[in-house]
């Protein structure tokens, strides 16, 4: 799975969660300041992407830096994502 792949996978999961397009954002798209988003959408936001991308995430693992953008947020899903077979 590289960047790009899980960015877009970002994207839909927050168009899901904030039920409006954001397909004009980046990977440097605030996740707060730009979208808006609130704790309760963030942990909306998690579970697609680990529907999505089928990761898991532990709440302890989290830190608040993974949530600046969208590209904080993918490298975040990246690291958590561990290839078949690994």
């Amino acid at each position: 799975m590289d960047r790009q792949t899980v960015i877009v996978a970002v994207q839909a999961a927050l168009s899901e969660v904030l039920e409006r397009d954001v397909s004009g954002t980046s990977a440097g798209t605030k996740l707060f300041d730009e979208l808006h988003l609130d704790s309760t959408s963030v942990l909306e936001l998690l579970m697609a992407l680990e529907d999505a991308v089928g990761i898991s995430v532990d709440p302890e693992n989290l830190d608040l830096d993974d949530f600046e953008s969208i590209g904080t947020l993918a490298d975040y899903v990246l690291a958590q994502h561990t290839p078949a077979g690994a």
